[in-house]
């Protein structure tokens, strides 16, 4: 079942670093941000990643959880997480239950031929487990600023 806006997570299960388990239960209270990309150690990627720790504090602040996700596995994503210093979990998404669940495994045209990918896509999920706010097909550029936006601006309908 795909998430839909202002309607509570699915009930889902995913494993990330740091022997965290992801359930839309774990983080009740916290609001969480999950941004999925397509694979570690590739310049874009890397670029978001290291944006979302520039501003890990921020979301500490508010009181939010920051999660990334890719369909690497536990190793890369461990890998990755230490060489850029990340102070967040990565998911590892292997078997793309996740991906799917959030629709967010798109045809892609790569070298000239058709593979599928992730779409560069992140979601915000209140402290009560309800999808927020939901950016698909992002570009890298501003787009930390505009999830830590979202996050002020739920923060505000709660007070």
């Amino acid at each position: 079942m795909t998430p839909a806006l202002n309607k509570p997570l699915p009930e889902i299960e995913a494993l990330a670093t740091g022997g965290v388990k992801f359930t839309p239960h774990t983080y009740l209270g916290h609001a969480v941000v999950l941004f999925f990309y397509p694979k570690d150690n590739t310049p874009g990627c890397t670029t978001e990643a290291m944006q979302f720790r520039d501003r890990y504090k921020d979301f500490v602040k508010s009181g939010t959880v920051v999660l990334g996700v890719s369909r690497d596995n536990m190793a890369s994503h461990d890998k990755f997480k230490q060489t850029l210093e990340l102070p967040f979990e990565l998911i590892a998404d292997t078997e793309e239950k996740l991906c799917h669940m959030f629709g967010v495994v798109k045809n892609k045209i790569m070298y000239g031929k058709k593979v599928k990918g992730i779409e560069r896509s992140t979601f915000l999920i209140d402290a009560s487990g309800v999808l927020r706010a939901e950016w698909r097909g992002i570009k890298v550029a501003g787009h930390v600023d505009e999830v830590l936006k979202e996050v002020g601006n739920l923060k505000k309908e709660i007070a």
